[in-house]
């Protein structure tokens, strides 16, 4: 079995390092479980940090809002790992060249002040570690060819992550009903997406503490300091060269990317 995580893990490594998808892993072997795939995703990342000297600054949840499930015909949350070389800041020009199949989403990101650990914790102890929000944009990347996935294939891919841009913005989240937050994607000036912090597991603190209980059953904290992406509010955009974005988050504020 350990030969089989290191495979796919390289393979999926590789992917990223050359920017070329591969066939879905569940193809390859129907009997790769979820917990393999998480094995999988730490090779994977194991040796993007080796390779390139990055740090991991934070983690994301994944498949969040009923919108995206369907679209990924993905059923339950997933998360994965943030490296320092996927955060830019607002305004960002973004190279599409390193990336396969990318596709934007706005979100809400949670910077926490404090450790926040599971099992048991709450929607109420997930803003209650946290020091701000900040309007984010996610461009997700599938290193499986035509987005063709299954949980166990975005799982061993890192949530199909790709690369963050966060707004210049940030504000304390008290006082905020994070769930009536609502949010506006626009493209080349066309909005083409709307939603709610609702999206979001009912309330993206929800989410923030899904990913603290799951985590904490693995004996893996989230740190003070790190972002959590708390996931989509809205359907995937595609992207690509030429492309502007941005999202209005109401009060939290702002971010727009453009695509080269």
């Amino acid at each position: 079995m350990d030969d089989k995580i290191a495979h796919y893990g390289d393979a999926l490594y590789e992917a990223w390092k050359n920017a070329a998808a591969i066939g879905p892993l569940i193809a390859q072997d129907a009997s790769l479980t979820i917990t393999d795939a998480y094995r999988i995703q730490q090779r994977m990342i194991a040796r993007r940090l080796e390779a390139t000297g990055e740090r991991i600054i934070g983690k994301k949840i994944g498949v969040t809002s009923q919108v995206v499930m369907q679209m990924l015909d993905v059923h339950q949350p997933d998360f994965g790992m943030l490296t320092s070389g996927m955060v830019y800041d607002h305004g960002a020009a973004l190279d599409v060249r390193p990336l396969i199949a990318p596709k934007a989403e706005g979100e809400i990101a949670f910077i926490l002040k404090r450790d926040l650990t599971g099992p048991g914790v709450t929607l109420a102890d997930a803003l209650a570690a946290t020091e701000l929000v900040v309007p984010c944009i996610e461009v997700v990347d599938s290193r499986i060819r035509d987005w063709k996935i299954s949980i166990q294939d975005t799982v061993a891919d890192n949530a199909s992550s790709g690369l963050i841009v966060l707004g210049d913005n940030a504000v304390s989240p008290r006082g905020l009903d994070l769930a009536l937050v609502g949010m506006t994607l626009e493209k080349n000036g066309e909005v083409v997406a709307t939603g709610a912090g609702a999206a979001a597991l009912g309330h993206p603190a929800n989410a923030v503490a899904w990913l603290a209980n799951t985590l904490g059953a693995l004996e893996i904290p989230l740190k003070a300091g790190e972002v959590i992406l708390s996931g989509s509010l809205a359907a995937m955009v595609p992207v690509g060269a030429g492309d502007c974005l941005s999202i209005s988050l109401g009060s939290i504020g702002s971010v727009s990317a453009r695509f080269i």
